[in-house]
């Protein structure tokens, strides 16, 4: 589905958040918070308002969006625009060996930070995640936190870009 930017200006704030709710994963409350800063000239500019939403919100509002992201190569049913980047990556084609790999440092990561591992991953394959993965462990939880909103950003902003014309 392809939106106009001019239609996503018109729309009333149900409308707004259902079209755009679930651009931030399992978090259409990002949508609903950025309604009242339309009307928006660009998609960049919609991705600002919404980004700056996630940046004014409490700590545990930042963690509760990182944890509603899900684990990459998981096998559970996961919701559609990440099935769609996890497809693009190749996690879908995993031996048995390989993703029992990444179902290990998944644990291992979560355990380390209180959230899944969050990557845009787009443009990457599975050995660049691994490397990637194994690369932030030694992050602190405060650069990982502020790690994981910027891969936020870069994956929305990809969503909205594939989402909406302008």
């Amino acid at each position: 589905m392809n939106l106009n930017l001019s239609a996503v200006n018109e729309m009333n704030r149900e409308q707004f958040v259902e079209a755009l709710g679930a651009i931030f994963e399992h978090s259409p409350w990002v949508a609903e918070l950025a309604f009242d800063a339309r009307p928006f000239r660009t998609a960049d500019e919609l991705h600002d308002a919404m980004v700056k939403v996630v940046l004014q919100s409490p700590e545990e509002k930042k963690i509760a969006l990182f944890r509603e992201h899900p684990d990459l190569a998981t096998r559970i049913k996961i919701g559609e625009y990440s099935t769609l980047e996890q497809l693009g990556a190749g996690l879908d084609r995993l031996s048995q060996e390989e993703f029992e790999v990444f179902t290990s440092r998944n644990r291992e990561y979560t355990g380390k930070f209180g959230f899944p591992f969050i990557l845009a991953v787009r443009g990457k394959d599975k050995s660049d995640i691994l490397a990637a993965m194994e690369a932030r462990m030694n992050n602190s939880s405060e650069e990982e936190a502020d790690e994981a909103l910027w891969q936020i950003a870069r994956i929305t902003k990809f969503r909205l870009h594939d989402l909406i014309t302008e």
